[in-house]
């Protein structure tokens, strides 16, 4: 028998924000409901720094290979990916702690558990009640997505998978305004998140009894060495893409998105938004390139359909939106489809495509990250006597209100729409040129016309906040930092990436390799 291993000091990064998690629960048990709040808070930022400082330590220290008895990898990509979801992360998760703009509450229910309306509610109101248990509910759900992004089999995979989904479908409820609405996207969340879920977990059933293994080394040795039909592989990679194209936010399996971004706190919102699609992106490009690399003639086109169909419904949704949240919604989901337009490119993992396609879809991501997380975070800001002012009319003459304001957000558009000087640009560029070297020219024509469409979208608010008249009753609140900083940070890193591409491309492309 051989005695169990664990590395802890390289899975420090996670241990961490694990630890934090918990350390939350116990603090929300003990501490008065006064001194919640900003505890939470100042251990949340703090967990999320020392996790980034054990990351870079790691780093440099040069630990990589497979953890945990071969459960968890650690390499080039697994170093990208966690690094990008704690900085993302802690930017989103400062919105979370904004209360300036709400009289001093946030943006989440005093009691979700209660009847919208009812006295219980009230009473939670008046006493100034507030779930302060959202941080350690986003910051186990972070650890999930670490998991899931680095898991190297099915069974760990599965798990991080449900680690990372459950505390979204509470989160996902507990708007303080418009409570209702809030309620049906969570249960939208969790009875069609389930459903996903089921797919994924049969898909793995399928497949390891094909392969007979679990690992994604084993499954790729499995299909070359085959003993049954491929009847059982593509089966469960049919179910098990279901379940990672769900987190995806990729057509078909996309209505959940609008519903849930609208009705979903708005700092809820910005962190589902790029979090779980990095982590999921990251999870699904590891299970193709690495377990089903020698099978890509058979996924491949699927994929590029599913890309294609995702890019077109997503421009042509976000089209009639009136919504701001909605709209950012669709436009989640046609930026998923651009991701996957890259992922369409691959081949075997570490060969010079695959590596050029990796590369591709971290830079895309983070320039998306930047300018999603500061989306939401603007957001929050222009309101109303009733809360958020997310209907688009109400945008209207935002820059004469607060030109600062309306600049960085048009910056954040230009950047979704791919406008040259922005790291939205370069982003499609470079996935463009991955599905082209892979073979799909006629991906990336569409992906293009798709591209023009969209640049309409993303036009349309900026004339509405530039070349509209003021709408009335609607103003721009006034933020503390905790907003400021993630907006400032997206609209600045969306240039950075557009007019000084270069290093941020040669580090991605350096370290886009798989550990088998």
């Amino acid at each position: 028998m051989i005695a169990p291993t664990f590395e802890w000091f390289e899975l420090a990064p996670v241990l961490v924000v694990l630890a934090g998690a918990c350390l939350g629960v116990v603090l929300e048990a003990v501490l008065p409901q006064s001194r919640r709040f900003g505890v939470q808070l100042i251990l949340t930022i703090g967990t999320l720094l020392i996790a980034m400082g054990f990351l870079a330590w790691n780093f440099k220290s040069g630990s990589a290979g497979l953890l945990a008895m071969r459960a968890v990898s650690l390499d080039g990509v697994t170093y990208l990916v966690w690094a990008s979801l704690l900085v993302f992360g802690l930017l989103s998760l400062m919105v979370f702690g904004e209360r300036k703009l709400t009289n001093g509450v946030s943006a989440f229910a005093a009691s979700a558990a209660s009847v919208p309306g009812s006295p219980a509610e009230a009473e939670a109101v008046a006493a100034h009640h507030e779930h302060t248990e959202v941080f350690p509910l986003a910051l186990f759900s972070l650890a999930g997505m670490m998991v899931f992004a680095a898991a190297n089999d099915l069974i760990t995979a599965f798990i991080a998978l449900e680690v990372m989904s459950l505390p979204l479908y509470l989160l996902a409820g507990m708007a303080r305004r418009r409570r209702l609405l809030s309620q049906e996207a969570a249960l939208k969340y969790f009875l069609l998140g389930s459903l996903a879920s089921a797919f994924f977990l049969f898909g793995m059933a399928l497949i390891y009894g094909y392969s007979g293994s679990f690992e994604y080394a084993g499954i790729d040795l499995g299909i070359a060495n085959p003993i049954y039909g491929r009847g059982l592989l593509l089966t469960g990679s049919v179910l098990m893409a279901v379940g990672l194209l769900f987190k995806i936010g990729a057509v078909p399996f996309h209505n959940w998105v609008p519903d849930v971004y609208v009705g979903a706190p708005t700092p809820v919102t910005g962190f589902m938004a790029i979090c779980v699609k990095l982590a999921a992106v990251a999870a699904t490009v590891r299970f193709f390139y690495v377990a089903l690399g020698a099978e890509r003639w058979s996924w491949q086109p699927v994929m590029a359909a599913v890309a294609a169909l995702t890019m077109v419904v997503g421009v042509l949704l976000a089209l009639t939106q009136t919504d701001i949240k909605r709209l950012l919604a669709y436009s989640s989901v046609s930026h998923a489809g651009f991701v996957l337009v890259a992922v369409t490119g691959a081949s075997v993992a570490n060969t010079a495509d695959s590596r050029y396609s990796i590369a591709a879809i971290v830079f895309y991501l983070l320039a998306y990250g930047f300018a999603t997380v500061a989306s939401f975070a603007v957001v929050t800001m222009v309101r109303n006597s009733a809360g958020e002012a997310s209907d688009l009319t109400s945008w209207a003459g935002l820059g004469r209100k607060n030109p600062l304001l309306a600049g960085a957000f048009a910056v954040l558009m230009l950047s979704f729409a791919g406008i040259p000087l922005t790291g939205g640009f370069i982003g499609k560029w470079e996935v463009f040129t991955a599905a082209w070297q892979g073979g799909y020219s006629w991906l990336v024509v569409v992906a293009i016309v798709a591209s023009l469409i969209a640049a309409y979208v993303y036009l349309k608010v900026i004339v509405a906040m530039f070349f509209s008249e003021e709408a009335e009753g609607v103003v721009v609140g006034n933020a503390s930092l905790l907003t400021l900083v993630p907006i400032a940070t997206g609209a600045l890193a969306s240039i950075y990436l557009g007019l000084f591409p270069g290093p941020v491309i040669d580090l991605v492309t350096a370290f886009s390799v798989f550990f088998r």
